[in-house]
């Protein structure tokens, strides 16, 4: 189950995606809330929660991410989220008692949604690029293999200096099998990935920021992440939605496509009751009251 708490005023049951209906694996300490989400105004922290095994997913923590990142979908009042892990880690990877389970045709491979790329494991990190508004992974301690991937779906990652990330998959025979393999060459680049994937090699915070595969280091990357989510939050929702749309299509389609879209968004925006508030409140100097979109 994963608790929602909005303002800290109600609570709602996670535990059912399309992939797999009621979930009724435990989680750590028989507890089965493998992830919490917690919504505080415009901004959503979701926490990976299985400290005690450094919050190593398993299939059913990887439903509940799905089932979070699409509850997310629909909370046009959300404008910034924040992944993290509670504890002292990320996400170590792949819990091991689901090596196993591979051995009797894996579920993690199956539970594909009708209309949507991709299997469930891969589905737990490409929900996040699916959102509309940003995503910040706040990273501390390990981000290995599928906890790497995870991260891998967010739009900037805050890392800690003595942070762990490496796709480890190589080493048992294997390759990075939850998007992994399409997300880490946008990041770092083709050979610097390779070199990576290949070689199954940590690195460290600083490192992961060198090599462009983490955005920047804080000593306290949960607090640094909602720090920067809530500086978001003040911007317009419909620029900062729109910006996101658009960086995310350079490369993935043609340039007179993108600029075509890039055309599109700025005509929409031009003159809208959100841009003209952005406007009277910079000059008023007083902080914009924006209006969140009615659906997604």
């Amino acid at each position: 189950m994963a608790r929602l708490e909005n303002d800290g005023a109600r609570a709602a049951r996670v535990d059912e995606v399309a992939t797999g209906g009621p979930n009724t694996a435990p989680g750590d300490g028989g507890s089965d809330e493998t992830v919490l989400l917690r919504i505080d105004g415009p901004v959503a922290e979701v926490q990976l929660n299985r400290p005690a095994s450094l919050n190593a997913v398993n299939t059913h923590m990887l439903r509940e991410i799905l089932a979070v990142g699409e509850r997310l979908k629909a909370e046009t009042s959300v404008r910034a989220v924040v992944l993290t892990g509670v504890g002292r880690a990320f996400c170590s990877g792949l819990d091991f008692t689901e090596f196993d389970r591979m051995l009797d045709g894996d579920p993690i491979l199956k539970g594909r949604l009708p209309g949507r790329a991709g299997n469930l494991g891969q589905q737990a990190v490409l929900v996040w690029t699916e959102l509309a508004v940003p995503v910040i992974a706040a990273v501390r301690g390990p981000a290995l293999g599928a906890g790497l991937q995870i991260a891998l779906g967010a739009d900037i990652r805050i890392v800690a200096p003595d942070a762990l990330l490496g796709l480890l998959e190589v080493r048992w025979g294997l390759v990075p099998d939850m998007a992994g393999s399409q997300l880490l060459g946008r990041l770092v680049g083709p050979d610097v990935a390779k070199e990576l994937v290949f070689t199954g090699a940590t690195v460290n915070g600083e490192e992961a920021v060198r090599i462009g595969l983490a955005t920047r280091i804080a000593e306290d990357p949960r607090a640094a992440a909602l720090a920067l989510a809530r500086e978001i939050a003040e911007r317009s929702p419909d620029a900062v939605r729109g910006a996101k749309r658009l960086l995310d299509l350079a490369g993935a389609v043609d340039l007179a496509a993108a600029l075509a879209e890039e055309e599109r968004i700025e005509k929409s925006l031009i003159g809208s009751p959100n841009q003209l508030e952005a406007v009277q409140a910079r000059r008023a100097g007083r902080l914009p009251r924006f209006t969140d979109p009615t659906e997604e």
